[in-house]
């Protein structure tokens, strides 16, 4: 049996984070990793995205670049070039990971957990007075007839060539941001999303000024719609229900891209760890049994690789304000939140304000060309602290982390109005929604 101070279970941003801290601080350390170390936001997650998104934006440039004073005979866009390039991206990513975790003993297998210290990996015991579960999630697959005709995330990013249309299941945040990668390479894209409209638990007009935005752009994008099966006849036919009717929609490939779910350890149920959707953790990430933690997606709590980071920065000791934590599309363009939507606030009984601020009244926006946004700010109405931050628009990824900061600082709203703005710039946008509560 190999006894260590801590073994961590996974090694995607939690479990990244977690390893570094341990090792900084001379713990033992033990890292089981079944796959690749960087775990799917380094491999098939944000990582291999980001850089296809960062080609098809390169492809719409060249593509408009007349409108800016070039002119380029014909745009001939490579999807080879952009996933080698892509590959190139997470191996040296995955290098610098390899690099950091060294003085770590790395285990590649499967763990599985036969006491609540000790785990198993093939034929080797391992034991440590800390586990930490960082496992990570795995992409969801609707439970209906011919699901398994549907490609998940994974699997698309491993395709060498693209369909020539592509029907996407699922109208969140992966299935918007791929539809936008391969609207942009010339695949005729179509998103059927179940709620009534896509980006669900954003805020609706963010939401719904994208949906406009991508339709204009030739996506369509079928909402309060619920697939029914798929079937392969010639080409993938995808069967939904909407407005009480039946439809189909046949296309060359299919992305079922309907979130992800915890990827939950053999043996861990056995040895009494709750689990309930993801794993239970109390405040502390601890899980039922004293000793084992669990951080990240595995616990259900918020899945983003950023809150998982901070997730394990707590747990080894770090601080880090959870309450306050942005997320972003990377769609085309962006958009951004963070906070409570003007729908939490009404549910949650808050006298609030809202003003908003348009990217086509915004200098830098107009010589980006890039003028379809909106941002909004919502306030408390008797303190004036912001409550929450929507943005659909170029860069707004960025723009909604001044937002962030202000908020985890407790900040009023004043006090953003009251700050200097630098011109020409997108911040702008943000100083011009902030001095509306003025």
């Amino acid at each position: 049996m190999r006894k260590s101070d801590i073994i961590i279970i996974g090694s995607g941003p939690a479990g990244m984070e977690a390893a570094a801290r341990a090792i900084a601080a001379g713990r033992d350390t033990v890292i089981i990793e079944r796959d690749l170390l960087g775990g799917t936001c380094l491999n098939r997650g944000c990582i291999p995205t980001k850089a296809l998104y960062r080609s098809a934006e390169v492809v719409r440039t060249v593509r408009e670049a007349s409108s800016y004073g070039v002119n380029i005979d014909g745009c001939a866009p490579s999807f080879l070039k952009a996933l080698q390039r892509k590959d190139a991206i997470v191996a040296e990513m995955r290098g610098n990971v390899e690099m950091m975790l060294s003085k770590a003993e790395i285990i590649h297998g499967e763990a599985r957990f036969v006491a609540t210290d000790t785990v198993v990996v093939g034929d080797m015991e391992y034991s440590a007075p800390m586990i930490v579960i960082a496992t990570g999630s795995k992409a969801s697959v609707l439970p209906i007839d011919g699901a398994e005709h549907a490609l998940t995330s994974d699997e698309l990013l491993a395709l060498t060539s693209m369909p020539e249309s592509i029907c996407i299941i699922g109208g969140g945040v992966i299935g918007v941001e791929f539809a936008c990668i391969l609207a942009e390479f010339g695949v005729k894209v179509t998103v059927v999303e179940y709620c009534r409209e896509i980006l669900p638990g954003f805020d609706r007009d963010i939401a719904k000024r994208l949906h406009n935005l991508l339709s204009r752009r030739g996506i369509d994008i079928i909402t309060s719609a619920a697939v029914t099966g798929i079937s392969v006849d010639g080409c993938k036919c995808v069967e939904y229900t909407a407005k009480g009717r039946t439809a189909v929609i046949n296309a060359a490939e299919v992305l079922m891209a309907t979130g992800r779910s915890p990827v939950i350890p053999d043996g861990a149920a056995e040895v009494g760890i709750e689990v309930i959707r993801g794993i239970s953790v109390n405040d502390d990430f601890a899980t039922s049994v004293p000793g084992v933690y669990a951080v990240g997606d595995v616990n259900g709590r918020l899945m983003l690789a950023h809150a998982a980071s901070a997730q394990a920065t707590c747990l080894m000791g770090g601080n880090m304000n959870l309450s306050v934590i942005p997320a972003a599309v990377f769609s085309s363009p962006e958009c951004a939140m963070v906070g409570l939507t003007e729908e939490g606030c009404k549910e949650q009984g808050i006298a609030f304000k809202t003003a908003k601020a348009m990217f086509r009244s915004n200098g830098k926006a107009m010589a980006m060309g890039e003028t379809d946004g909106l941002l909004k700010i919502i306030v408390d109405a008797e303190s004036r602290l912001i409550l929450g931050c929507h943005v659909c628009g170029p860069h707004a990824s960025d723009l909604v982390q001044e937002i962030t900061v202000a908020m985890s600082g407790g900040l009023t709203i004043d006090t953003v109005a009251d700050t200097v703005h630098a011109h020409p710039t997108l911040g702008e946008v943000i100083h011009d929604a902030a001095r509306s509560f003025c």
